[in-house]
């Protein structure tokens, strides 16, 4: 963790920190305990959850969002933000 914080710190103090969003997730997911079933959008399904964090300077100052997402969700944004089409068939419909 220590290794992330360096490198959120050294963008935000850059000068490319105005345009930036850093998306950190790790695998820590629920696993056992988690007492949410994941959710079977196709024959896989979405697997745990997995939590992430959104550091932007447009981000919500304390704000925390429940929306569901997954992976995905990622790719989608870049697709999105840089005009690409869906690149896999698992975020074709998000």
């Amino acid at each position: 963790m220590i290794r992330v914080t360096y490198i959120v710190d050294s963008v935000m103090k850059s000068q490319y920190w105005k345009n930036s969003l850093i998306i950190i997730t790790w695998d820590d997911y629920g696993g056992f305990y988690d007492h949410v079933p994941p959710p079977m959008i196709d024959l896989y399904g979405f697997g745990f959850r997995v939590p992430a964090l959104i550091i932007s300077p447009y981000s919500k100052t304390n704000y925390v969002d429940h929306t569901l997402y997954s992976f995905e969700s990622i790719l989608k944004f870049i697709e999105w933000r840089f005009s690409l089409p869906s690149l896999t068939l698992r975020d074709l419909s998000q």
